[in-house]
């Protein structure tokens, strides 16, 4: 490490003319090819995805999404013959639209497409690409089209997966707020511009190289709009937090050896730099654990944002001790706050938490766990469009379809049925009547026989909305209780599908695999404290304290979302908490925590090889370094609040965990759990058995080292 600081602080023209190249070179290449980013949606090994499968090899023309055009008549019917004249010619001019492979009009018959009454009524607009997958501008097109004929006798929305991908927020507002966080707490840390603009342009070069590197390999791997946004995100985040810790070292370095700045460069980085190096692997193999789960859509997010991670890191290693060979002295020169003072108040309260270990550690604890307690109520699920902004067509258009029809209509099941002989008109009535008959049913639509008579598809209408809880439990009775019998008798073969079916599966899958994702998270990053810190103590501890802090925080987001605690401060009504938020939560919010603890832990340790006092050790480590965590843990909390304030469900869910989870993190973990139980530890922190001590392989951040020098 100080070998490569060295070299980069001696060649530090070269090192920057490297990174401006790269950093040029990747954003031309991402322009002049552009990017395709895929949102896939499958929950693999599912009825619902063995339903896809049949429509795909059966109905090529409408297994892609399905979407509905909405009308409302004031002042007359949607029967009358203008009203009638106008929505037909709209639809002839749909069905033209480019991936548009059919459009079924509220008045064909035997849809049932308008309700009694006759003053709402719907169109269905079949597209022949998954709404991920479709272009952006055949979408508004369809938009476009279908509001033209609006006027104050005839309301039009639109509603389906693909009107939705075209009403979600962009994460850059979020990424400029991020930003401007960032230089506030830096300077508020720093009390000096030069070192406030050190890590920003640190995190800005390895995050713009890493966004352009993204959005070249989306052309040739799945990567989602989402993926994107949540490798910015985390690119920003750990990329000044990075940063921040290493020019923090520089400036300790700077002041103690009279103002030398390539030995301080170099302390710095054989430092903080291998404590850096260290949390960034605990960061990959977190998100990278996301493999283990077998759902596509999070292999996209798992791969981008570890290419962020990466490369934020790289510019950590080799721009940062460039720059600071640049602008060292500026840097190095003590602010207001500098000095012995910016520890006196952690030193204090230090001294408070050892006074009372036991006290703090069981305070902390119970807190922790006392916000915990909603999660025992978790209901995974997708939130409709019910949940959305009145603003959006989509929850207009769900209002209007619930009023007409029932809540029900906005997520129809999709039951596919494949015989071994075609054409068996008797079994698909006897299915259709199975169907009717099931308690939690509205509606079905009669059977639509596929081009070779081999398949037919049937819609069934639950009386309950595609969130509720009723639904679920339909989905369940359907696929147990009433199918079996009728695929028995009539040697055929049911699969139900739909979006709200695989939503569902989606639920399930994630919420049976979870367990084993956490413990591969889990004992993945143990064995890394272990072998870096050599102590039994170290990897237990960061364990259950990641799982209490990340349990605390998914326990406020479900309080707020599924029960309905306080959503209205957001806007937001009560409903599921999405399948990723759990696994996203954990993935990101354990990865970053484990950036404070591999900073925190390595300072303590530092000062417990110098003095073999445990007490002094965590005092003096904790001083040195809170508020630098604090600091850093600030700007990421902002980052992901920002999120809370989008209107989206799926975004504020994600901000609020996250910047739960961070802030109890650096609280109260950091700050009064993790302080205490090791002073309650003691000497038996550093434990480790002679055996086991020979058997690992020699990894240390300690900065005595000088196998690299």
């Amino acid at each position: 490490m100080v070998r490569l600081a060295r070299w980069c602080g001696q060649h530090r023209r070269a090192v920057l003319i490297l990174w401006l190249v790269a950093l040029v070179g990747v954003v031309l290449v991402s322009r002049s090819v552009g990017s395709d980013y895929v949102d896939t949606f499958s929950a693999p090994g599912t009825d619902s995805q063995r339903a896809v499968d049949l429509l795909e090899r059966e109905y090529p023309a409408q297994s892609g999404d399905s979407d509905r055009i909405v009308f409302r008549a004031e002042g007359t019917t949607l029967r009358a013959p203008a009203v009638r004249a106008r929505i037909d010619a709209m639809l002839e001019r749909v069905s033209r639209i480019e991936h548009v492979s059919e459009v079924g009009g509220p008045y064909t018959d035997g849809l049932g497409a308008v309700a009694p009454g006759g003053t709402i009524g719907f169109a269905t607009v079949n597209f022949d690409e998954e709404a991920q997958a479709l272009p952006e501008a055949a979408v508004e097109e369809v938009i476009e089209t279908a509001q033209s004929i609006a006027s104050p006798s005839l309301q039009v929305e639109l509603g389906g997966r693909a009107i939705a991908e075209t009403e979600r927020a962009s994460v850059g507002s979020a990424t400029a707020v991020g930003l401007i966080a960032a230089i506030v707490v830096l300077l508020i840390a720093f009390a000096s511009v030069w070192a406030m603009a050190l890590p920003i342009v640190t995190a800005l070069f390895g995050l713009g190289t890493a966004f352009g590197l993204i959005a070249v390999a989306s052309n040739v791997a799945d990567l989602s709009k989402g993926a994107e946004g949540l490798a910015v995100m985390m690119g920003l985040g750990v990329g000044v937090d990075y940063a921040l810790f290493v020019v923090t070292r520089y400036r300790e370095a700077y002041r103690a050896n009279g103002g030398e700045v390539a030995a301080a460069v170099e302390e710095a980085m054989n430092t903080a730099g291998r404590a850096v190096v260290f949390a960034a692997c605990t960061v990959v193999i977190s998100l990278l654990s996301l493999f283990t789960l077998g759902i596509d859509q999070l292999y996209g997010i798992a791969i981008a944002t570890s290419v962020s991670v990466l490369l934020v890191l790289a510019s950590s290693l080799t721009l940062l001790p460039a720059l600071l060979t640049f602008f060292g002295q500026r840097i190095g020169r003590p602010g207001r706050r500098a000095g012995a003072e910016q520890g006196a108040f952690w030193s204090r309260w230090i001294g408070a938490i050892q006074r009372r270990p036991r006290l703090a550690a069981t305070a902390a604890t119970l807190l922790l766990l006392v916000l915990s307690v909603p999660l025992l109520g978790l209901r995974l699920g997708t939130s409709d469009a019910g949940n959305g902004s009145t603003d959006q067509t989509t929850r207009r258009a769900y209002d209007l379809l619930s009023e007409g029809f029932g809540p029900g209509f906005n997520g129809p099941l999709l039951v596919a049925a494949a015989f071994h002989e075609s054409d068996d008109a008797a079994s698909l009535r006897q299915l259709e009547t199975a169907l009717a008959r099931t308690p939690g049913v509205a509606a079905v639509t009669p059977p639509l026989p596929s081009p070779t008579g081999r398949a037919a598809t049937l819609s069934v209408y639950p009386t309950s909305s595609p969130q509720s809880s009723e639904t679920a439990d339909l989905v369940e009775r359907l696929r147990d209780e009433v199918i079996p019998p009728v695929a028995a008798s009539t040697d055929a073969t049911v699969y139900i599908g739909g979006s709200t079916a695989t939503q569902i599966d989606l639920a399930g899958l994630l919420g049976g695999r979870f367990w084993f994702f956490l413990g591969a998270v889990i004992a993945l990053s143990s064995i890394l404290l272990l072998v870096v810190f050599r102590s039994l103590v170290i990897p237990l501890q960061a364990a259950l304290m990641n799982l209490l802090s990340i349990g605390a925080a998914l326990g406020i987001a479900q309080a707020v979302f599924q029960r309905g605690w306080g959503a209205e401060l957001f806007g937001a009504k009560a409903g599921p908490v999405e399948p990723l938020i759990p696994v996203l939560a954990f993935a990101i919010v354990f990865g970053l925590s484990m950036d404070y603890e591999v900073f925190l832990i390595s300072r303590i340790q530092e000062e417990w090889q110098r003095r073999r006092n445990q007490a002094e050790a965590i005092r003096i480590g904790l001083a040195r370094t809170g508020r630098v965590v604090t600091a850093a843990a600030a700007v990421m909390v902002v980052v992901f609040a920002s999120f809370i304030g989008g209107g989206q469900r799926l975004l504020q869910l994600v901000g609020l965990a996250l910047a739960c989870a961070v802030f109890l993190d650096a609280v109260v973990i950091r700050c009064v759990l993790l302080p205490a139980v090791l002073h309650l530890t003691g000497e038996r922190t550093w434990a480790l058995p002679r055996w086991l001590d020979r058997a690992l392989p020699r990894v240390t951040l300690e900065p005595g080292d000088r196998d690299d020098r």
